[in-house]
């Protein structure tokens, strides 16, 4: 019994994307906050991202289902996220997988969008920050 592993290249069933997926590095800077509201905080760049979340290396420790602010360093905008899955990382110590509360497109510096992002731009609504 072996762990799933998270790798850009996967794209069986269980790892199917709801929009494709660019290998994109992007500086962004990761906020969580406990159950005891001690805040944690980690800077770190993404390996992928897709109209829906992304995936990324951490040092510190985060768990499934756990919710973050994720801030792009390079624009300010932040966005809530969740973690989808984790497993351990030879990099960084932890890859991360993570989804977006809502679908931002928006939030990742692609100007020429693949085509089923594109369709997600109108179902989304202007954020408040």
């Amino acid at each position: 019994m072996g762990q799933e592993k998270i790798t850009p290249e996967t794209t069986d069933g269980a790892n199917r994307r709801r929009s494709e997926r660019v290998m994109l590095k992007v500086p962004v800077h990761l906020s969580v906050t406990s159950r005891e509201g001690i805040v944690t905080e980690e800077t770190t760049r993404t390996q992928v991202v897709n109209a829906h979340g992304g995936l990324l290396d951490l040092e510190m420790e985060i768990f499934a289902g756990q919710i973050f602010l994720l801030t792009n360093s390079k624009t300010g905008v932040t966005r809530e996220c969740s973690v989808v899955r984790t497993q351990h990382s030879p990099a960084r110590g932890l890859l991360v997988a993570f989804q977006f509360a809502t679908p931002a497109p928006d939030f990742w510096p692609v100007v020429f969008p693949p085509k089923d992002w594109q369709s997600l731009e109108s179902q989304t609504v202007a954020p408040e920050k």
